[in-house]
């Protein structure tokens, strides 16, 4: 009797692992995904109905317990910023009173301007900062092919041209460099915030003033439900970008802030990406890998949710009310050559 209830046993273990493994590779990695949204996020640390302490911040009008399902601020007391949070209408009305103008930086190199600047530029003038003075600094090493775009009132577009550099990887990361340059050069005496994009995405919904901040970073949509143990941080002892542990984990897409923060944030990444050439390292995820370190030694003042940047490829998230800023199919294979053509 004895055995056969041993064999029984072995049977249903063998029965139930096979079942779990079955499952694992039917439903990874698009049910994973979904699965991963039930996981709760951290909730704000204030006390219910507490206004975060901002004095005379237009952010200070934030509802951070209208969204009980998403975590809206940080341990530091920065907002994390969701749809149904705030009023748009307030909020656009307080920048033009404070004549707040904003430059956006992104860079289209090589096969990237024709696969992708046309279409970012034309839904950055549908959605991005409409009512604010906005000037556009595309980065190209082909500045003759830069596209003719119909610019709205108080909206220009300057072109920089930039080396090619024979890795994508030497690009994404060389780019803090002449983000710095041109803020030094150019972009300090006209705008008041700066806000830093890949080329690859395009606006579908508003993303707008609210977003402005001394120091912004973005919530990265895949590992914002994710546990910290799972952020891909750069372990390498020897980087600079080195990491054990973080606050959040960032997507270097979208990033901004002021001018000053800004300039200071890249140049700091930039130093630290030289200093990782000289001692022959590269860090995990370049230039996103020393942002996630910059911020999390000189904390954001707002947080942007995913909504500001989502991959339609994740599936279905109910926290997520509003899609603002979209990826866009990638293609990897025919643009990230490692040789130049």
């Amino acid at each position: 009797m004895s055995r056969l209830i041993y064999k029984a046993k072995c049977v249903l273990t063998f029965a139930f692992c096979a079942f779990v493994l079955l499952f694992i590779a039917y439903f990874t990695p698009t049910s994973v995904r979904y699965l991963e949204g039930f996981i709760p996020m951290s909730r704000c640390p204030q006390a219910p109905a507490e206004k975060l302490k901002l004095g005379n911040s237009i952010d200070a009008s934030l509802d951070l317990w209208s969204r009980g399902d998403v975590q809206t601020c940080t341990d530091w007391g920065a907002p994390v910023i969701w749809d149904g949070m705030f009023d748009p209408d307030h909020y656009d009305q307080e920048h033009r009173m404070n004549h707040s103008s904003v430059s956006l930086t992104v860079f289209a190199v090589g096969r990237y301007l024709d696969a992708y600047l046309k279409a970012f530029l034309l839904s950055a003038e549908r959605h991005f900062m409409v009512v604010l003075p906005v000037t556009y600094y595309v980065f190209t090493d082909v500045p003759e092919r830069v596209p003719d775009i119909h610019l709205g009132s108080r909206r220009s577009l300057k072109v920089v041209r930039v080396q090619r550099h024979s890795r994508w990887q030497d690009i994404s990361m060389m780019r803090m460099r002449a983000i710095a340059d041109a803020i030094e050069s150019q972009i300090r005496h006209h705008s008041q915030y700066v806000f830093c994009f890949d080329v690859d995405q395009v606006f579908v919904g508003r993303f707008g003033s609210e977003a402005l901040g001394d120091s912004v970073a973005l919530l990265h949509a895949y590992y914002y439900h994710r546990p910290q143990s799972l952020y891909t941080y750069d372990r390498n002892p020897r980087s600079r970008a080195y990491m054990e542990t973080g606050d959040f984990y960032y997507h270097a897409a979208v990033f901004g802030g002021s001018w000053r923060t800004v300039k200071n944030m890249t140049e700091t990444c930039y130093q630290a990406i030289m200093e990782d050439k000289e001692n022959q390292v590269e860090a995990l995820w370049h230039d996103e890998s020393h942002l996630n370190k910059y911020l999390w030694l000189h904390k954001p003042s707002k947080v942007l949710s995913p909504e500001y940047c989502w991959d339609k490829n994740i599936g279905y998230r109910g926290d997520i009310h509003v899609v603002r800023l979209l990826w866009s199919e990638k293609k990897y294979d025919s643009l990230r050559v490692t040789e130049l053509l």
